[in-house]
């Protein structure tokens, strides 16, 4: 079965803190006559800082749809390869030449041809390298990358799939928009650039065992973009948060169609759009809060990082590295639909070793390592 390794993340060199958030919502915005209630709603995330692809002054400024796409491919040409030599090096033994297929997902920036065209000219990937671009289910296209990788590498025994997931989610930012989801929306989501490799054969980490998507009726305008001559205009309606009722039945079915309890897995890798899905999922499924404490840590730290947040998640899970081998344990991405992308496995380590100590790890791109 395929494996997936050890990511690697990268956060932009420029932060914003919870407290400078809450100053310039009070700045920009002093006028608004709801502007209580979101003070309180970017204070109840729980987003100590995010990362910025640019520093505050220039995010703040929009130059134009033209001006912020050039940004978006500037950024992505500087910062993909790292992660991806990274991600490389976090799969043990295997270099761009060993990669049949990469899967880019990004909602935050549009190229055409993908990344992956110039990845492959650029960073010595082969040419008949397979390109599987995802650019429209949001932040669930973190977890649907990882099932359509798992999924090449069971029609394809033996390949090995890179993801990339890009997102600069502060290009999105948009002055004129101040109805109270898109104010939120400014207090917590952040940029990121990860990687992982799914592996068809060897390697450490965890075996995708089964996969499923599952869409909520008559939700796809919950979370959607509003096209406009400025751009992508994040809409986020206020039913958002309560859509865990609707999603956890699905985790559950995925769960019990494997011969496993959804409520008495070894790990948990969640999509934290915010503190409320945790929270609410830890209810329904009947899971203590600190199961989890991957996808809490990632959403203090980083933010919403989009279709990126599975992948830190997934790091830090790594990085603790107290897991026995076979623990079983579901990774879900959600999204615009709304969109469940899910998927079980258990923890493989090879047979006869020790899982890696994170001294012995390659090192993970982050702006806590000095990697920008």
């Amino acid at each position: 079965m395929p494996i997936l390794c050890r990511p690697a993340v990268m956060v932009p060199e420029h932060t914003i803190t919870m407290g400078e958030t809450l100053d310039l919502a009070r700045q920009l915005h002093a006028d608004h006559p709801k502007l209580d209630l979101v003070l309180q709603l970017i204070e109840n995330t729980g987003v100590h800082k995010r990362h910025l692809v640019r520093p505050l002054d220039q995010t703040l400024r929009h130059p134009g749809v033209e001006v912020r796409n050039l940004v978006y491919e500037e950024e992505a040409r500087r910062r993909v390869p790292e992660v991806t030599l990274a991600a490389l090096a976090a799969a043990g033994d295997l270099g761009a030449q060993d990669i049949d297929a990469i899967i880019f997902v990004s909602c935050t920036g549009f190229l055409m041809p993908s990344m992956t065209a110039w990845m492959i000219n650029n960073l010595g990937f082969r040419n008949d390298t397979r390109q599987i671009p995802i650019a429209q289910l949001g932040c669930a296209a973190g977890g649907a990358a990882i099932n359509r990788a798992a999924d090449f590498c069971n029609a394809y025994p033996g390949t090995n799939v890179l993801i990339v997931a890009c997102e600069f989610c502060s290009l999105l930012y948009q002055p004129s928009d101040s109805d109270v989801g898109s104010l939120l929306s400014n207090g917590l989501f952040g940029d990121a650039v990860a990687a992982a490799v799914v592996r068809g054969r060897g390697g450490y980490g965890v075996r995708l065992e089964r996969n499923g998507s599952y869409l909520v009726p008559d939700t796809e305008h919950w979370i959607s973009y509003a096209v406009k001559a400025t751009g992508f205009h994040f809409r986020l309606d206020k039913r958002v948060p309560t859509t865990m009722a609707m999603l956890a039945p699905a985790l559950r079915t995925l769960a019990d169609s494997h011969g496993w309890d959804a409520a008495a897995l070894d790990f948990y890798i969640i999509h934290a759009g915010g503190p409320r899905i945790l929270d609410d999922l830890s209810d329904i499924l009947g899971v203590d809060t600190e199961s989890f404490r991957y996808s809490r840590a990632t959403l203090t730290d980083y933010g919403n990082i989009a279709s990126a947040v599975v992948f830190d998640a997934l790091r830090r899970m790594f990085e603790e590295n107290t897991l026995e081998h076979g623990a079983a344990g579901v990774i879900a991405g959600f999204g615009p639909g709304i969109t469940a992308e899910s998927c079980v496995g258990t923890w493989a380590v090879p047979t006869g070793q020790p899982s890696p100590q994170p001294s012995q790890s390659p090192r993970i791109a982050t702006a806590e390592s000095g990697m920008s």
